[in-house]
């Protein structure tokens, strides 16, 4: 990747960005997956993921960060406690979300959060990653699956009659 991205912790002045990030991101694979953008326009889920990311970023349980080019945020990462009761939190990392804007999809920027999730592990000495994604997210599966995560049979339901899939990645020391 040849553009200069930064990675950096995420504040609470980054939250309109952040929140417009994912809702640019979330759009575009829901779309792509055949939900209509009617489907997508509330509001109050706008509200919703501003909420639910200050909180991220407020919490001891989860890290946030943001990759920024020419000091605006075009990525978003958060990681951190198994949402997962039954996951095991001192052998468990969970990515919790990666957006990154579309009009930079395919610089590598999701693969710069992504390493940022596995130092993540690596440091914590979590030997697991995991993670959800939408079953009709084929772009977000493949890239996964290209970085070593595998299905690991979990699932939940998601929207308009599909499901979440778990999937799992052995950390780096764990291989």
């Amino acid at each position: 990747m040849g553009i200069p991205v930064m990675i950096r912790q995420a504040t609470l002045v980054d939250v309109e960005r952040i929140v417009e990030v994912h809702t640019q991101a979330r759009s575009a694979y829901y779309i792509a997956g055949g939900l209509s953008a009617d489907d997508l326009a509330d509001p109050a889920q706008t509200q919703q993921r501003h909420d639910g990311w200050a909180r991220a970023i407020d919490s001891p349980d989860r890290v946030v960060k943001c990759a920024t080019l020419d000091g605006k945020i075009v990525g978003i990462l958060s990681m951190g406690r198994p949402n997962s009761p039954t996951k095991d939190a001192r052998t468990v990392g969970q990515l919790h979300q990666i957006h990154v804007m579309p009009s930079h999809w395919g610089n590598g920027i999701a693969v710069r959060l992504h390493t940022s999730f596995v130092d993540y592990l690596t440091e914590a000495s979590l030997t697991t990653g995991l993670l959800e994604v939408w079953e009709r997210n084929a772009r977000a599966q493949s890239f996964y699956g290209k970085l070593g995560w595998k299905p690991d049979g979990d699932h939940r339901p998601g929207p308009n009659g599909s499901n979440y899939i778990s999937l799992r990645l052995a950390a780096p020391a764990a291989r």
